[in-house]
């Protein structure tokens, strides 16, 4: 058995495997926001949102899951910059008719006694050129390149990165106006954000590139942004991870030392908390330490860290079988009492139970209904 498989459940045990999970069912603070619970929903693409424009059905979803989950993060949602999105069925988080139906969203929630929070998202590089809703806007993106070296277009000039941070800033502000319980960046799997701290995408020779810490600065900046809108105590969580789409051994550092160093603005800029996004959540971070890399964001930081990764579902993302088998979640219990991680994701296996945390704390086991691929294509 390797390092990176000393904690990895076998698919045959049981849900629990004799482990006690009360203790995440105690409750925390977030910022200003009280969470009943350590559960979050991973933000995930639904594309349910004709015009781009979350209605009934969306509120719903989310409505569904908000007694039983401690913060629901949205899917992704457009930011107002032009070349953010790919889709008109995604949603996005600016216009008169697309702000309504989130409010929506947020009254559901609320009225069901949860906590919410939008993903912000801006697609850069990976947005295919002529893509809706604005087929007219220019890809944008660090260098001109994606990963592989292929142009795509001008690499962004300073007044591109002031107008995508405003956008983010922008974003944040109607955010909390609608009565959000704080916003997510998505700083994560070779997006826009993403798309700067990463060596392969980012090939600047500029303040925005070059060096570890100049990564990290139109992250910061955006963070900066925002709080600069809604003030210190609103939620602030930054999503970022090492690998991307389509390039799960992309790496945005090599050693923890590095990690303090990309992440250490963002921190200083005023981010609340990170969520940590990985494809197996029990793995280790960096050679040398069974420390996950969850536990090493909290132990360079000092910021509560949201753990995601393959919980309660047998294979990692983009290696889907049609139906996935629940893995133990001793392994998750004890990471928790070691203290690496404040906060669970979960994504498919919510997607697929909209009360998966109750029915895990009522101990009905055999009632939760595992991952199901086919859920994908509705909202359940």
């Amino acid at each position: 058995m390797t390092q990176s498989d000393l904690h990895a459940p076998t698919a045959t045990s049981s849900l629990l495997d004799g482990a006690d999970p009360a203790p995440l069912f105690t409750p925390f603070e977030l910022g200003s926001a009280r969470l009943a619970n350590r559960f979050v929903m991973a933000p995930m693409t639904r594309q349910f949102s004709p015009g781009g424009v979350p209605g009934a059905d969306v509120a719903a979803y989310y409505a569904r899951r908000a007694p039983h989950t401690g913060l629901l993060v949205t899917e992704g949602t457009y930011v107002d910059h032009p070349s953010a999105g790919s889709s008109d069925r995604v949603p996005r988080f600016y216009g008169a008719d697309a702000l309504a139906g989130w409010q929506g969203v947020v009254q559901a929630v609320h009225a069901a006694g949860g906590r919410i929070m939008p993903q912000l998202w801006h697609l850069g590089a990976t947005r295919p050129a002529g893509a809706p809703p604005h087929t007219q806007a220019p890809v944008f993106s660090p260098s001109g390149v994606k990963a592989d070296g292929t142009v795509i277009g001008d690499p962004a000039t300073a007044a591109d990165i002031d107008e995508l941070v405003a956008s983010f800033a922008r974003a944040a502000r109607e955010a909390q106006r609608l009565g959000f319980d704080g916003v997510e960046l998505h700083g994560a799997h070779g997006y826009a954000l993403d798309q700067f701290f990463w060596t392969a995408t980012n090939r600047r020779g500029d303040r925005y590139g070059a060096s570890l810490a100049n990564r990290a600065r139109v992250g910061a900046e955006v963070v900066s942004a925002i709080r600069g809108e809604v003030g210190p105590s609103f939620p602030v969580v930054y999503r970022y991870s090492q690998w991307k789409g389509g390039h799960f051994d992309a790496r945005i550092a090599q050693t923890p030392e590095e990690l303090a160093v990309l992440l250490g603005p963002l921190v200083d800029a005023g981010v609340t908390a990170f969520h940590v996004s990985t494809r197996r959540y029990w793995r280790p971070g960096f050679d040398g330490s069974a420390r996950t890399l969850a536990g090493w964001t909290k132990k360079v930081t000092g910021r509560p860290v949201i753990a995601l990764g393959s919980v309660g579902v047998a294979t990692p993302f983009r290696e889907d079988d049609a139906q996935a088998r629940s893995l133990s979640l001793a392994p998750l219990v004890e990471l928790f009492g070691q203290g690496e991680f404040d906060l669970v994701a979960l994504g498919r296996a919510l997607l697929s139970e909209p009360q998966w945390p109750a029915k895990l704390r009522a101990a009905e086991l055999d009632t939760i209904r595992p991952w199901d691929k086919a859920d994908e294509g509705r909202l359940y």
